[in-house]
């Protein structure tokens, strides 16, 4: 299943950990996800955002585990997802980060 390139930015994002067996039939997404944070251009937008990969054998489902500098975390489980639907929960939360961090900006401004 062919993705398309989303513009994927770790501003906000403090670790990214990723957990999966890749021997599962349903791993395809979490990959595709891991390709996308792990971009040169993802890993640009934030130096300091550590993405780690946990690669088991045991027939677990994958999880991708991502903790926000704020103390927020999103954990999704990649086998009920699509590559899509991740990225877009992804980056709806990193949206909503820069916009609340735009309003303390210009409260402080004000």
């Amino acid at each position: 299943m062919a993705v398309p390139k989303a513009a994927v930015a770790l501003r906000h994002v403090k670790s990214v950990m990723v957990r999966l067996c890749p021997f599962q039939t349903n791993v395809e997404t979490t990959r595709i996800f891991l390709e996308h944070v792990n971009s040169k251009k993802a890993r640009a937008s934030n130096i300091n955002c550590v993405v780690t990969t946990d690669v088991r054998h045991d027939g677990s489902e994958p999880v991708v585990d991502i903790m926000f500098a704020d103390g927020d975390r999103l954990i999704m489980k990649g086998a009920n997802l699509t590559a899509a639907e991740m990225l877009s929960a992804f980056n709806s939360r990193c949206i909503a980060k820069d916009h609340k961090a735009e309003e303390k900006t210009k409260k402080k401004g004000a």
